[in-house]
């Protein structure tokens, strides 16, 4: 993003202190729980361009393939950049605003039942387009799936938490909790975990399911999480009034009402859709604006 601001007092390592309107201030009193706020919106987004897009993208470099979830990673990526508040969360009782755009998922390291999980953070620049995001992508999963097991990161710090005795995990998640309350947590704790990342998006269209509902977390300051369901045909009506069998995909997000009202949630969504209507956009640097018109 644009270059870091200088830090003062109130802030947190991961946020600047962000002074919130009085109603999103008591409610952060009133329901300190994110759980408390959660609001879950679920929606299709027409996918017809965007396959088009691809179609030809790849054509030209087939030694790179970018695929849709690319195109998703980047295209929140962008809304984000251009809706700032859709960057912010709220821990021990204050708003926050990340400086850093970070969006996170889960990689399978063999699709099979007894198949490991591993945790990916994405930390897109301004300079950056879709084929950078995309290659980045692309090496780290591979990366990933060179081993069946965790080698490192936030999957070994986690195992290593795992292997200890029960009462010494509940005092050690007890200290955790109460030093991410105050923003002081250790950067060996945080960093690459998905609970502390803008959007934590979950890709369950490759394993062939729908977007589902999917809750936020308390621990952490992950302020929205998304869903990715199935690329299906589905008729739909167009802005002229006729109808026609598009390429849509399934799309669920979970929100924490506090960080913004439901009229800035709903245009973020409007960009996003404008931004697969028009996916040369994802093309350009994440710091050039997008032009979009909010009418």
């Amino acid at each position: 993003m644009s270059e870091t601001k200088k830090r003062k007092w109130g802030d947190r390592r991961d946020g600047r202190w962000v002074k919130a309107p009085g109603l999103q201030t008591v409610m952060a009193y009133l329901m300190p729980k994110r759980t408390d706020c959660e609001v879950y919106l679920n929606d299709k987004l027409d996918a017809t361009e965007l396959l088009q897009y691809l179609e030809q993208k790849n054509a030209q470099h087939p030694e790179y393939k970018t695929t849709v979830f690319h195109c998703m990673i980047m295209g929140m990526a962008r809304m984000v950049k251009e809706r700032p508040k859709m960057n912010r969360f709220i821990q021990g009782y204050r708003m926050y605003e990340r400086d850093d755009i970070s969006i996170s998922f889960v990689v399978k390291r063999r699709f099979a039942d007894g198949g490991e999980e591993s945790l990916m953070v994405l930390v897109p620049k301004d300079e950056d387009t879709l084929d950078t995001v995309s290659r980045k992508i692309v090496g780290d999963v591979k990366e990933t799936r060179k081993s069946e097991t965790s080698t490192g990161g936030v999957d070994a710090l986690l195992d290593g938490f795992a292997k200890l005795p029960r009462p010494i995990l509940m005092l050690a998640i007890r200290i955790i909790r109460y030093l991410d309350f105050w923003g002081i947590n250790p950067k060996v704790l945080t960093q690459g975990d998905p609970n502390y990342t803008t959007i934590l998006c979950s890709n369950l269209g490759s394993i062939k399911a729908p977007a589902v509902y999917h809750h936020l977390n308390n621990y952490g300051t992950n302020s929205v999480m998304v869903t990715i369901g199935t690329l299906h045909k589905e008729e739909l009506v167009m802005p002229d009034g006729t109808k026609a069998i598009r390429d849509v995909i399934d799309f669920g997000a979970t929100l924490d009402e506090r960080i913004a009202d439901g009229f800035y949630f709903a245009r973020s969504l409007r960009l996003l859709k404008h931004i697969f209507a028009h996916p040369e956009l994802l093309d350009q640097p994440l710091g050039q604006p997008s032009g979009f018109q909010y009418e």
